[in-house]
């Protein structure tokens, strides 16, 4: 039987957005629509494509293989329509940016803002594995990784270098220190990314490779928010340099054990790095002074 355009249009939007109703706001067409053209092409492959539930929408196993093929349709259409519309395309439109570096995502986001302001912008920030699993699902259209994982499916250019330091109050009797170790940080109560972020997993490697326990640990879900319990007294956080300005006012100071390199890249698969907004912004962070 014939693949219907309009049903895998359909789906792979209920996907991309997480929710019928977002995706027929998207689509310009009614919820009702979106739910029979996703509901026919079910029943057409003869299985569930979604899970639906509270959190939103879940691809099944038969939906994820589906939702490749029906993503890259919608990129190939996006495509075709910028060649039809010309350059007038880059005066509208719509991107999807994900980071688990905030402060080169907001700054490339800023300068893009700056010279397409009538594109609608959808940012969120996310731990580090989240975030490079929406990209391999092609849930977002760009994302801003630091030590993406290597694969021949995206386009990848590097933005940074930075490495990992404590953050500290300046009346912190570490403070004054020009770097310390991890032994240095064994009896403090360290702040660090929740579960799933590059930080968390490149601190536990260190810890195991090193034999040192940390005494005790608080888990947060965003430099921010790490950044403000340092400030209020709860204790050091680790996290990348130069993360954001949310930190002035705390002190850097770098991690023997964690003074490699790790590279942040601006990151897209390469059918979307091709779309005109995709390209312009990938230009744009990868020529940003970081």
């Amino acid at each position: 039987m014939r693949a219907n355009h309009h049903r895998f249009v359909a789906f792979a939007y209920v996907v991309r957005e997480g929710s019928f109703s977002a995706a027929a706001a998207r689509l310009g067409v009614t919820q009702s629509a979106v739910t029979q053209h996703v509901a026919k092409l079910e029943k057409q492959v003869g299985s569930p494509l979604l899970l639906r539930g509270r959190e939103g929408v879940a691809l099944t196993r038969t939906g994820r293989e589906l939702y490749d093929l029906a993503d890259r349709m919608v990129t190939l259409d996006s495509a075709i329509a910028e060649r039809l519309e010309g350059f007038e395309a880059m005066e509208r439109g719509h991107i999807r940016i994900i980071a688990n570096a905030p402060l080169p995502a907001l700054r490339a986001i800023s300068q893009f803002r700056q010279t397409y302001p009538d594109v609608e912008i959808e940012f969120a920030l996310y731990d580090w594995t989240t975030a490079t699993r929406l990209l391999r699902e092609r849930r977002a259209d760009v994302g801003l990784i630091t030590d993406p994982p290597k694969s021949d499916e995206w386009e990848r250019v590097p933005v940074q270098r930075v490495h990992y330091v404590a953050y500290l109050l300046p009346s912190s009797p570490l403070a004054n220190r020009g770097r310390l170790s991890l032994r240095d940080l064994a009896q403090e109560t360290l702040i660090l990314p929740e579960n799933g972020s590059l930080t968390e997993r490149v601190v536990r490697e260190a810890q195991a490779k090193h034999g040192i326990n940390f005494q005790r640990t608080i888990k947060m879900t965003t430099f921010p928010l790490m950044c403000e319990a340092v400030l209020q007294g709860a204790g050091i956080a680790i996290f990348l340099s130069n993360s954001g300005l949310i930190s002035r006012g705390l002190v850097e100071v770098p991690v023997v054990e964690l003074s490699g390199e790790h590279e942040t890249a601006v990151v897209a698969p390469k059918d979307r790095s091709r779309l005109r907004l995709v390209s312009a912004f990938i230009e744009i962070a990868s020529s940003s002074n970081f």
